[in-house]
């Protein structure tokens, strides 16, 4: 075990991480800074990991609840570790089951907000412990499981956040259009060279015409660095 606790620098909030396992990127406090919720509105996180993306929203918005599926058990035991730690069994709720199995949990059509930073690589033949294959490939939630998911878990007109790969935009795209979510607002991220990396999306279901295109968002210096900004910048609200 490596485990550590890592400051948020947000609200006093702290994660505990395990370097054997997996550790949150970038994507996860990008994704949060990005996310909005209002104060009476039921979320779910699908794939929440070490539950920082939510940890982190319960400092940035106020709702009402965010339901957490996790279903590799060596992450959900720290997940749960994280909640109780920032005393937020209140506000999140961590689900120790394949977000495919939602129903047994919730009424189709009948949550506000979902949101994912998924395991967005293609399955691949590359060695790695089998918690960050899971986390970061789709072997266990492919793309399409995760657009049916979020469109069946949400009410009409609720809204579905993501992180994915840019180069992988068209096939996002075309899931969300077959399952009736409208995208209305994107960007995407680059290095300090200019290299497109991510993108990060806002759909709606039975959304109308219309997506407002936000500036990119240059997460490293020139020189690689990540930008320690990004930590509690909020930005492209």
């Amino acid at each position: 075990m490596a485990e550590r606790w890592e400051d948020l620098q947000c609200q006093g909030l702290k994660i505990l991480q395990d370097d054997d396992l997996y550790s949150f990127t970038s994507d996860a406090v990008i994704l949060a800074n990005f996310v909005r919720l209002k104060p009476n509105e039921t979320a779910v996180e699908i794939g929440g990991g070490s539950g920082v993306i939510s940890i982190l929203l319960s400092a940035k918005n106020s709702f009402k609840k965010i339901k957490i599926f996790e279903i590799q058990e060596k992450m959900q035991k720290i997940c749960e570790k994280n909640i109780i730690f920032n005393n937020l069994s209140d506000k999140i709720e961590l689900i120790c089951d394949d977000v495919k199995n939602f129903r047994k949990y919730f009424e189709v059509g009948s949550v506000d907000v979902v949101f994912s930073n998924p395991p967005y690589f293609e399955v691949s033949k590359f060695s790695q412990n089998s918690v960050k294959k899971v986390a970061k490939e789709e072997v266990c939630l492919n793309l399409t499981d995760l657009i049916s998911c979020a469109k069946n878990l949400l009410k009409f007109g609720g809204r579905f956040y993501l992180c994915y790969p840019a180069g992988r935009l068209q096939k996002l795209l075309a899931e969300a259009e077959k399952n009736g979510l409208s995208l209305k607002r994107l960007f995407f991220t680059e290095n300090g060279k200019g290299v497109i990396n991510l993108l990060v999306a806002e759909f709606k279901k039975g959304g109308g015409e219309g997506v407002k295109i936000l500036p990119n968002l240059v997460t490293n210096s020139s020189d690689g660095k990540f930008l320690e900004e990004l930590k509690t910048r909020k930005f492209l609200k």
